[in-house]
C-alpha cells in the first residue's frame, strides 16, 4: 500500500485530501505544517509519497520538499497550491516534482498518484 505523508496548513483542505485518498486505497498520515512533517521523516517514518501544499506557515512546502529529498531521496514529492507565481518557483526547484494547482478535482489527484507509481514495483512499497 503507497505510504502519503499529507502537509496541508488548511485543516478542512486536510481533513477531505486525508479521507478522500485512504477511501482511494492510500495510508494517509496527515500534519498541519512543514516542521511536524519533517518531524516524522527524520524520525524514520517511511512514506512514498509527500503531498504538501506549498504556502504554510514555519516551513513552506518547498522547503520542506528539499529537506525530504535530502534524507529520502526516494521519496516522490507532489505540491499543492493555489499560487500559480509559486508554482514556477517548485518546478524549478525540484524539477521531477509534480505540481497540481488549486482548485482540483479530487479524481485528478488520484490520477496523478496513480500516474507517479505506475512503473514502480508494488512489492517495494
Amino acid at each position: 500500500m503507497i505510504r502519503i505523508l499529507l502537509a496541508e496548513d488548511d485543516e478542512a483542505m486536510r481533513v477531505y485530501l486525508a479521507r478522500a485518498l485512504e477511501r482511494s486505497g492510500y495510508a494517509v498520515e496527515s500534519v498541519d505544517r512543514g516542521t511536524a512533517a519533517l518531524e516524522k521523516v527524520v524520525a524514520g517514518e517511511l512514506f512514498d509519497l509527500l503531498l504538501t501544499d506549498i504556502v504554510m506557515p514555519e516551513m513552506d512546502g518547498i522547503e520542506l520538499a528539499q529537506k525530504v529529498s535530502i534524507l529520502v531521496p526516494e521519496m516522490r514529492v507532489m505540491f499543492i497550491t493555489g499560487f500559480s507565481a509559486v508554482t514556477l518557483r517548485a518546478g524549478q526547484t525540484l524539477p521531477q516534482a509534480k505540481v497540481l494547482s488549486k482548485p482540483f478535482h479530487l479524481r485528478d489527484l488520484v490520477l496523478e498518484i496513480n500516474r507517479m507509481f505506475a512503473g514502480a514495483n508494488a512489492d517495494s512499497l
